[in-house]
């Protein structure tokens, strides 16, 4: 590539990174700005199907003509134009732009999860360390102060030897209308099991504080509410025209007529139903589009509530809940040690030490923290700062995963998955 090529891009000779978006949807606009904000790195590409998205991405970032792709293929087309490439593509078209931006040379930070099968991922993985470039999976959690606290607790010893785990993710009863049985991950056909898309974070949490794979799993759940035997008496096939709507906790007219003039529910969840932020708008895309159906006659098939249990080679032992039917908050966690316990909430923890009977209470989120509000608790920005580290540096260790631990804890999701389908323990070997 010319010289004229690398000014046309923006590539700075400042020694920030440069990256490629390959999908400018909520995900990708959101690992865009915070790498703007970095003075580590800088945008200078995209690659996005959507006309309007396009052109939006391209006028925010000032990209040239040059620099902008209607897919990943024109990218890859153009040779390797940026360090590195943020892959945030709908869950099933990670693996194609993903093998083919690693073997240019573009080290690699793709959404979760890897891809929808296990095949898939290890050749992601695969084509990563053939590449010899550095690959992150966005396993967001293991980057909030909220992480760091807990799990320096427990490397410390605070509770002695942990022994059991239990650990709640609130998915909230609107977002898993929004998101689960309205949005693009209802089907799992057309994305994946529930578990794989929303609680890959939690499975792969689990093992970065434990520090181990489980050598058994067991699941159970299934979809208990949003069927069509469970629809109201009355109800219509969409909100905008139902009797019941005003006393059905699933009104779609009450969420997102609700988000107006509230900026952060404006840019999520109701910038995913419409881009006319206006009540007319919002309703006509309620008349219209997937997201003003009725709750109860979507073609949605994954779980609304699941439990994981597992035993470790220690033969410590954790569970995981997923449940549709909470508020949405943050998670909560209980872990049990030999000496003590802690009782966290995605922020505060309360450490109770046996020895004593003494209990205290940390608050995670300390003053002066530059990723906080940054998404996930601080976790959106802190793996963003920790990604362009690596890059700059040449060095995968200042991460906190790679694809090869990222393929591991997903293997305890599809482990989950199986054993929920069978009704049997799947034993995994490593």
């Amino acid at each position: 590539m010319d010289s004229t090529k690398d000014r046309a891009i923006g590539r700075p000779g400042d020694g920030a990174v440069t990256l490629a978006v390959v999908g400018a949807g909520i995900r990708g606009q959101q690992y865009s700005r915070l790498v703007t904000r970095s003075a580590r790195g800088r945008v200078v590409a995209v690659a996005e199907a959507d006309p309007a998205r396009r052109s939006a991405f391209a006028e925010t970032y000032a990209l040239p003509s040059s620099a902008v792709f209607a897919d990943w293929r024109e990218l890859a087309a153009a040779g390797k134009i940026a360090d590195a490439a943020v892959i945030a593509t709908q869950d099933r078209l990670h693996l194609d732009p993903a093998v083919a931006l690693a073997g240019l040379g573009y080290h690699l930070l793709l959404e979760k999860p890897m891809a929808p099968t296990e095949q898939e991922a290890a050749r992601i993985r695969a084509a990563v360390e053939a590449a010899g470039v550095i690959g992150a999976v966005c396993h967001v959690l293991r980057y909030t102060p909220y992480t760091r606290v807990l799990k320096g607790l427990l490397d410390e010893g605070r509770i002695g030897e942990l022994v059991n785990v239990q650990h709640l993710e609130p998915v909230g009863w609107w977002h898993q209308a929004h998101s689960f049985v309205r949005g693009n991950w209802r089907n799992e056909a057309e994305s994946g099991p529930m578990l794989l898309t929303k609680s890959c974070h939690d499975l792969d949490w689990l093992a970065y504080l434990v520090g181990d794979a489980p050598r058994s799993v067991a699941s159970f759940g299934g979809l208990a509410h949003f069927r069509p035997e469970k629809k109201p008496a009355g109800a219509g096939h969409r909100c905008v025209d139902c009797a019941v709507e005003p006393d059905c906790p699933y009104s779609a007219v009450r969420l997102y007529l609700g988000c107006l003039g509230d900026e952060r529910r404006t840019a999520w969840p109701l910038s995913a139903v419409t881009g006319d932020h206006t009540r007319e708008g919002v309703l006509e895309a309620l008349r219209q589009g997937p997201y003003g159906r009725c709750a109860y006659e979507c073609d949605n098939d994954v779980v609304d509530h699941q439990v994981v249990a597992m035993q470790y080679p220690s033969g410590m032992t954790a569970t995981f809940t997923m449940t549709a039917f909470t508020p949405m908050g943050r998670r909560q966690t209980r872990l049990f040690g030999s000496h003590g316990s802690i009782e966290g909430d995605g922020q505060v923890l309360r450490v109770t030490d046996f020895r004593t009977g003494a209990t205290e209470t940390l608050d995670s989120a300390g003053p002066g923290d530059g990723h906080a509000g940054t998404g996930h608790d601080g976790g959106d920005g802190g793996l963003v700062e920790a990604f362009l580290d690596a890059v700059r540096a040449g060095d995968p260790g200042r991460l906190r995963s790679d694809m090869a631990t990222s393929l591991a804890s997903h293997r305890v999701v599809w482990a989950a998955e199986q054993a929920r389908r069978t009704g049997q323990v799947v034993h995994l070997g490593y």
